[in-house]
């Protein structure tokens, strides 16, 4: 199956189950992706992890129910997953902006979010730079940390600033940030801030040395302020790299973002000049 079809299908086939206990490893083993690659194709294509994506659309319609037939709040709540009617009065007002109650009292207005219809739009020509390097065993002095899947748009940033705040970029500036699910299907994935290892150089306390393998590495270039240019080429690679790839497949739970110095520019990572790098593995079909 194509990716474009795969995320056109799993889509449909969340909306077809989404009453049901559904989680990330059930939607990928069906469009028959590994979980890693998935999740992320997912998010950055539709902008919410499949997670988010799910309550949101079983908040929408536990509202519409609400309003259009005499079902109660606690009926609602077992229906919809939740625990307790409390805990789903909660999210009922994170996402519709009322209680319940107070939406079948007062008659206010409720909020829809109508299931994804995904269009990927091929384009020829020069649309993506990239080219594939074969690169041997390399070494990097780390600090590591696992994040969920669910919340590592959110955290990532907030571990890299904990990095500099904490006086660790003294000793890695930060070359890298790696990604790392070997089985690429765990709910969970191992994430590296890094710089390339030096054995002469003593092993700082609270740092690790890591090795990353060999790998052919579909490598695409990145130029323009951060975060904005590196989460273009992302979006570019997932809707136009993928969907038009012929010769080559993802092959491991790894992907690496290369930063440059940002010494190097006039804005630091702000400038519009600067250069990043996202690796991934790869392998001819």
């Amino acid at each position: 199956m194509e990716w474009a079809e795969a995320i056109g299908e799993a889509v449909n086939y969340i909306e077809s189950h989404i009453m049901e206990e559904l989680t990330m490893y059930e939607v990928a083993a069906h469009v028959n992706i590994s979980p890693f690659y998935f999740q992320k194709g997912f998010r950055i294509l539709c902008g919410y992890t499949i997670a988010e994506y799910v309550r949101k659309r079983r908040m929408a319609l536990a509202g519409e129910e609400l309003i259009t037939s005499d079902i109660t709040v606690m009926e609602l709540a077992m229906k919809y997953g939740y625990d307790s009617p409390d805990s789903f009065t909660k999210a009922f007002s994170r996402f519709h902006g009322n209680t319940p109650l107070t939406v079948r009292k007062d008659k206010t207005m409720i909020r829809t979010f109508a299931p994804l219809k995904l269009t990927i739009s091929l384009k020829g020509g020069n649309v993506m730079d990239y080219r594939i390097v074969k690169k041997e065993a390399f070494s990097v002095l780390c600090t590591s940390k696992e994040f969920t899947y669910e919340n590592a748009k959110q955290e990532i940033p907030l571990y890299w600033q904990e990095h500099y705040s904490s006086g660790k970029g003294e000793y890695v500036c930060g070359m890298f940030g790696i990604n790392i699910d070997p089985q690429m299907g765990n709910e969970r994935f191992e994430y590296l801030i890094a710089d390339i290892y030096n054995p002469s150089v003593d092993i700082p306390k609270g740092f690790e040395v890591k090795g990353i393998p060999a790998f052919t590495w579909a490598v695409f270039p990145c130029k323009g302020a951060m975060p904005d240019a590196l989460q273009d080429v992302n979006k570019k690679i997932f809707s136009e790299w993928l969907p038009a790839l012929q010769d080559y497949e993802f092959v491991a739970g790894y992907c690496v973002e290369m930063y440059d110095a940002p010494d190097k520019y006039p804005n630091g990572t702000n400038d519009e000049n600067y250069y990043t790098e996202i690796w991934i593995p790869v392998r001819k079909k």
